[in-house]
């Protein structure tokens, strides 16, 4: 597999999202102090870097997930 390639599987149930998920990856990335390669090639970064960047972006999505839910049901926290 050559650099830049992925391996990835995954569809977005909205594929227009994908800009903003890669924005929040380096928002996030930066956050943590985690250097992001621009060659879109992560094979030499630590899995534990990786794993912390993908935490960090489910618990921000799940966020902002439950603020969308309590705004549309009315309830506020």
């Amino acid at each position: 597999m050559g650099t830049g390639q992925s391996r990835n599987s995954n569809t977005l149930v909205v594929p227009q999202a994908n800009q903003a998920l890669d924005q929040l990856k380096y928002e996030v990335a930066q956050e943590l102090g985690i250097q992001i390669p621009q060659d879109g090639y992560y094979g030499y970064m630590a899995t534990r870097d990786t794993g912390a960047i993908g935490g960090h972006i489910t618990r921000r999505l799940v966020q902002i997930a439950e603020q969308t839910l309590a705004g549309q049901s009315g309830f506020r926290s």
